[in-house]
């Protein structure tokens, strides 16, 4: 049996999720379709410009993880550029952090679920109602599978 595949964290989804070029008509247009982690990859590696390590963590997947997923999304782009085709963004193996947010007057502190988040963000406090409020950061990267070398008895395994 094989092992689930973790999900890919993206900070949020995009404005627009459909590209064409101008001048071909819609019938002759083929599509590349790039995946929401494609996107956030590309998204965080060259336009915040971060290093793969800090990419990939907050991704919450691995450093050769998410080069895969980021030369997958990178060689798409090209292809749809290159070639005249429309770009298609949607699906994937993906989640939305849930995200913790606090009120700044009277220290309330709730989660909002992945579905509300895609839709908007919290606009005030459900306690007092007040509009001060803050996104807390997410949990540290790295516990679980797949994080350092294990040793038994000494040995490698």
């Amino acid at each position: 049996m094989s092992r689930p595949v973790k999900l890919r964290y993206v900070a949020g989804l995009p404005n627009a999720n459909f590209f064409r070029p101008m001048g071909i008509p819609a019938n002759l247009l083929q599509e590349v379709r790039l995946s929401l982690e494609e996107v956030e990859a590309i998204r965080l590696k060259d336009l915040e410009e971060l290093e793969q390590e800090k990419c990939a963590e907050r991704m919450h997947i691995s450093r050769p993880t998410f080069h895969r997923v980021l030369e997958s999304g990178r060689k798409k782009l090209a292809d749809a550029l290159v070639n005249g085709k429309a770009v298609q963004i949607g699906g994937g193996n993906f989640g939305l952090p849930q995200q913790r947010f606090r009120c700044s007057n009277d220290g309330h502190e709730w989660n909002v679920p992945f579905e509300v988040l895609a839709s908007r963000l919290p606009l005030s406090c459900p306690a007092c109602s007040s509009v001060n409020i803050q996104p807390m950061p997410l949990p540290p990267f790295g516990c679980g599978r797949g994080r350092g070398r294990r040793f038994r008895g000494g040995r490698r395994w």
